[in-house]
């Protein structure tokens, strides 16, 4: 061997014969890091067989070239020019709605679709019968979401009534362009022919519907070109419009979030797995020093033991690298069934080879990267270290060049947070909540473990005392062991916690006396009929409340045309664009609080101006502020008005909130409709008291607060299952990394085993010291994880949320029991050959 130069022929040859005892130790270190690869690699693939399906599939999302959308039907030059648009049209007017299942009486509000026109010009309905997507148009028939057929037991031929017109089920609607199972769950559609929805008396004063116009153009026409063109046209009759482009532009952002997200979840994951990586490569080397010592004195140089022992580093880095990306390719055809509920397509899942090149460079550079810090010290070991006895007494000397390591350890992070979130600021705020969390979990596993040591329990028995020690062994890996299986029990616990959060928050807003049924859409002339159904059913009637529908036309005297070449106003131009449904009463509610200026709540008829109340954050959104004028039309009359307070609004309670207010003595003869807020007791009461009122004034809408609440229960049952999947990477990267600790150590815990067993210590006492340390291990993880998901739950609580936090205890213990159970249970698994060895056998090996 040449000593003046490196020889990569002999450093390969001397890696190759050092692993020969330690590859299958090697290859445990690397495992840590297969499944974080795998978590990127199927991210990664499933990102880009999304960007490809949406490509391929845009189209079907709108079912059109061109999608119009406004909340009041063309009229006059606006309908000629959107009649004269492209080869095939389609009208589609959609509102809320109760439904009543004859059959067996059961009503729900549901969002009807009135449809006229052969739409979706591309894809299709996608129901049960097949048939049905046609045969509905053409008859009185209707296409019913399949969420509502199962909830009530419905089947294809039942009836359903529709306000006053009882409709026959054509079929079941799996799926309609744009749709996904969470918007079904929401808002479950009905179809109905157009031609039937005047008959069904729905379509009154008051009642807010959505217009859409779906229009097909021939195949070379350049639809985005002639959008843009007739945009100011489209502005100006309030319309608004999506191209095949725009939806897939708006569906791939939408994802691309998505991915991103995920993506940095399992690059936690990754993380975890390399600081595992890098505590069981400092182990190695230090059980290598007398080695690494011989070769020094044999002549070979610093930087070439260095390079032995990288090299295999970075060939199982490599090893494991194409592992992951093997179990990355075949997870990311999972992950179409964890997410289907979010897709308003179907996924067709193909081998990214880009992902999985992505994935083999991170994991071969970060694998890299940890390992470097405890590799450098070897280039300070000397060959004195041979002579020293004992293996324990050899420290590895700090190297400077360590501290540049951590830095670039640091911007890697950064860079890839950077590359997902496409914002230095957002990667910095990324990199600094990442080490910030690493570092917090580490210094609470340490001072757990610190107070255990302080406060030692020495009247504990032998075997207890001696499980708990065992914490404390040289080369333990007790707090990295925390750090990991305690961030992913810390995720899972708090994703549980926020879900309570949120639930029992909307459970006390329908709790005791307050309302949980509103009823909205109430003509004049129906209050006194409803007021008397209520009252026949001893169902209180907890509000009232008049609401009347207008337009604004001006604000300081400039109109909506005023604004159209501004681009500093563009939030006061979009204020001109919409219908305001605005209430009128003499005091403010308990939900609400004067900010700026004077409540007015009787007007005085001598005022030229009549004075309004708006919502704080509708009037900073809008630049208006205390003093400003604003012109609305009622029903064709102008009415002046003066902003003379803005109030804050708790928009979380059950109570009608409205952006504007006006006073009492103005809107009393304007044409109105009634919201209503009851509190029924029971579900039978609530059920009984709904099918009245659908049988006798089906135009009004019910929204029951207790299906809020399963409905909301089941949105976070999804979105809960996608982070839990997740966030399972970091629990089984952390039991991986347990694994790894188990058998790394396990030589050092066989000796002690049979130092035990010969001064007279049985099988089954040292089975139940190994049992114990690991429970310890576990439990004080699992607190950890615990304890920090416990605070940052009660920090969201109070200051995101703003609510109560009162953690269940039974999910916690239970969360406790599981994590420690399988720890001990993996442990034990890993140590089983400890006991099965005779002392003998160690006894005569060369410690």
């Amino acid at each position: 061997m040449n000593n003046d130069s490196i020889n990569f022929p002999w450093l390969l040859k001397m890696a190759w014969r050092d692993s020969r005892k330690n590859r299958s130790r090697l290859l445990l270190f690397i495992s840590s890091i297969v499944l974080g690869i795998a978590a990127l690699v199927a991210i990664y693939s499933l990102g880009d067989n999304l960007r490809q399906n949406i490509d391929s599939q845009a189209a079907t999302l709108i079912g059109a070239d061109l999608a119009l959308m406004g909340n009041k039907a063309v009229s006059g030059k606006v309908k000629t020019m959107v009649d004269s648009m492209g080869t095939a049209r389609s009208e589609e007017r959609s509102f809320a709605s109760m439904v009543y299942f004859q059959k067996n009486g059961g009503n729900r509000l549901a969002q009807v679709k009135a449809l006229q026109g052969d739409f979706p010009y591309y894809g299709k309905f996608e129901t049960i019968p097949v048939t049905a997507e046609q045969t509905f148009r053409s008859k009185r028939e209707a296409l019913v979401d399949q969420t509502l057929m199962l909830q009530y037991q419905a089947q294809v031929g039942d009836s359903i009534k529709i306000g006053e017109v009882t409709f026959a089920i054509a079929g079941i609607l799996e799926k309609a362009p744009g749709s996904t199972g969470l918007t079904s769950t929401v808002a479950p559609t009905i179809y109905i022919p157009m031609r039937y929805l005047a008959q069904t008396g729905l379509m009154q004063k008051g009642s807010r519907v959505a217009y859409r116009y779906y229009i097909k153009f021939p195949q070379k026409t350049d639809v985005e070109k002639l959008a843009k063109t007739l945009e100011p046209r489209f502005e100006a009759a309030d319309l608004d419009y999506k191209t095949v482009q725009a939806q897939k532009e708006d569906t791939g952002r939408s994802f691309r979030d998505l991915t991103r997200f995920l993506a940095l979840v399992g690059f936690v994951a990754l993380l975890l797995g390399c600081i595992g990586v890098a505590s069981a490569i400092h182990i190695y080397i230090k059980e290598k020093l007398n080695s690494i010592a011989i070769l020094r004195c044999l002549g070979v140089k610093a930087t070439q033991a260095f390079l032995i022992y990288l090299i295999q580093i970075v060939g199982i880095g490599i090893l494991g690298s194409v592992l992951g990306a093997i179990l990355g390719t075949s997870i990311q055809q999972f992950l179409p069934i964890v997410i289907k509920d979010f897709l308003p397509f179907e996924l067709i899942t193909e081998i990214s080879w880009l992902a999985i090149g992505q994935g083999l460079a991170i994991g071969i550079l970060i694998s890299i990267l940890f390992a470097l810090p405890p590799l450098v010290s070897i280039r300070k070991v000397s060959p004195l270290n041979v002579l020293r006895v004992s293996l324990d007494s050899q420290k590895l000397d700090k190297d400077p060049l360590t501290w540049i390591l951590y830095g670039l350890i640091i911007l890697f992070i950064f860079g890839f947070s950077f590359l997902q979130m496409r914002t230095w600021i957002e990667a910095l705020i990324f990199t600094g909540s990442i080490l910030g969390s690493f570092l917090v979990l580490y210094a609470t596993a340490t001072a757990l473990t610190w107070l255990v040591r302080r406060f030692f329990p020495v009247s504990w028995s032998y075997l207890w005392r001696q499980g708990l020690a065992n914490l404390y062994r040289p080369n333990n890996q007790t707090s990295i062991l925390i750090v990991s299986i305690g961030l992913g029990t810390s995720l899972i616990c708090t994703l549980f916690f926020v879900q309570t959060i949120l639930l029992t928050r909307v459970n006390l807003s329908t709790s005791g006396n307050q309302p949980n049924i509103v009823l909205f859409d109430i003509q004049a002339s129906q209050k006194e009929g409803v007021l008397a159904i209520a009252k026949a059913q001893h169902v209180p009637v907890n509000q009232s409340v008049p609401i009347v529908n207008m337009r604004l036309e001006a604000v300081n005297g400039k109109n909506a045309s005023d604004f159209e070449g501004d681009t500093t106003a563009e939030q006061s131009r979009r204020i001109f664009g919409r219908e305001y449904r605005v209430t009128f009463r003499d005091s403010i509610t308990s939900t609400e609080k004067i900010t700026k200026g004077k409540w007015q709540g009787i007007y005085n008829k001598s005022s030229d101006l009549i004075p309004i109340s708006l919502e704080q954050g509708f009037a900073d959104r809008s630049r208006i502020e205390l003093g400003d004028t604003m012109v609305f039309n009622v029903q064709g009359t102008m009415m002046s008005t003066v902003v003379s307070s803005l109030r804050d609004v708790n928009w979380g309670e059950v109570q009608t909130n409205f952006l504007v207010v006006f006073p009492k003595g103005v809107l009393e003869e304007a044409p109105q409709f009634h919201v209503m807020l009851t509190h029924v007791p029971d579900p039978v009461t609530s059920a009984r008291f709904q099918q009245a009122i659908v049988r006798q004034y089906p135009n009004i809408s019910i929204i029951d607060l207790q299906l809020v609440l399963r409905v909301l229960d089941e949105i976070f049952n999804k979105i809960g299952f996608v982070i839990r999947f997740m966030a399972g990477f970091s629990i089984l990267t952390g039991l991986i990394v347990l694994i790894a600790s188990v058998l790394i150590s396990k030589y050092q815990r066989l000796q002690e085993s049979i130092l035990l067993r010969t001064l007279g210590a049985s099988r089954k006492q040292i089975f139940a010291i190994t049992s114990l340390e690991y429970f310890f291990l576990g439990s004080l993880a699992a607190l950890t994880g615990i304890l920090l998901s416990l605070v940052g739950s009660f920090l969201l609580a109070k200051f995101s949320f703003e609510a109560e936090f009162k953690p269940e205890i039974l999910p916690i213990v239970a969360v406790f029991l599981f994590v420690s159970g399988m720890t001990v249970f993996i442990g034990l698994i890993n140590s089983r050959g400890i006991l099965s060895r005779p002392p003998l056998e160690v006894l005569r090996q060369d410690v």
